[in-house]
Formats: structure tokens, C-alpha cells, sequence
């Protein structure tokens, strides 16, 4: 079975990265799948971002760090992929989720997401907290793999 963890992962944090540990025992494969909006710029460049995902599992043969452009269910089927994995912080973030889970569900029947609980220590961490804390010089590493450097 294959799954897509998409997102910004801009940067990807420590709960990133728990998250996919926490889902690689029921996948043969994950792509952590960086989305690449037109319209947006982000923070850091999607090259950087691939290097540190990469980084974060080198060690994991499961894991293969890709970016798309179009939507997180055509790539699924594109990859032959059934499931999107989603990580809940609080229940903001779930009713968030459960509307582009709705959707995709409309889009694309045949993929389901699956939605992991963040663990407590993770829950106040967001790549957006991480990058507002980096702008104003504070300590990032706190929130961040070690394998992940954002010095420029």
C-alpha cells in the first residue's frame, strides 16, 4: 500500500517527521509530497525543502520526497496511491481537514485520508511558528529536525 503526505513542509518540523514515523508501519511506500502553488511563493525554496526531508529519512527506504503541482487526488492517482495522510493538531485543524478530505472524497472515491493525532509535545508546532521564529531571531531549532538548517 502506498500513501501521500502533502504539504508546504516549509520547513518541515519535528511533528513532520513524527507523523510519517507514525504511519510508515502500515505503508510500503509514503511520498511526502511538497505542493508547489502558482500563485504563492513560499519561504523557503522547494529545492532546500526537498534536501531536508530527504535528510530527515535517509535512513528509510519507505520514504520518497517528491513535489506536484496539481491536485493532491490526481497525483494520487498518478502514483496509484489509496491513501492521504493528514496530521490533526487540535480540532481546528480537523474541521479543516475533514472539508478537503470531503472533497477529495467527491473528486476521488477511490482514495481515502487517513487522519493521525499529533502527539502533545508536537501540537503547538506549525511550519508558519517555526518561520515567524526564524524572522524574529528566536530559537527554531527547538521546532525543527536536527537535520534541518534554515541559516542561509
Amino acid at each position: 500500500m502506498k500513501a501521500i503526505f502533502p504539504g508546504s513542509f516549509d520547513p518541515i518540523t519535528r511533528g513532520h517527521v513524527e507523523l510519517v514515523r507514525s504511519a510508515l508501519p502500515l505503508f510500503d511506500t509514503i511520498y511526502v509530497a511538497i505542493g508547489v502553488n502558482a500563485d504563492k511563493s513560499g519561504f523557503f525554496p522547494i529545492q532546500r525543502r526537498k534536501q531536508w526531508i530527504a535528510a530527515c529519512f535517509a535512513n528509510e527506504q519507505k520514504v520518497q520526497v517528491i513535489d506536484y503541482q496539481n491536485l493532491t487526488v490526481d497525483l494520487c492517482k498518478e502514483l496509484g496511491v489509496s491513501y492521504i495522510i493528514r496530521g490533526l493538531r487540535n480540532s481546528i485543524d480537523f474541521q479543516y481537514e475533514n472539508d478537503i478530505a470531503q472533497a477529495n472524497r467527491q473528486l476521488c472515491p477511490e482514495v481515502e485520508t487517513m487522519f493521525f493525532a499529533t502527539r502533545p509535545e508536537y501540537a503547538h508546532i506549525s511550519s508558519s511558528v517555526v518561520r515567524d521564529v526564524f524572522r524574529h531571531h528566536g530559537n527554531w531549532r527547538l521546532f525543527v529536525p536536527e537535520e534541518v538548517s534554515l541559516d542561509l
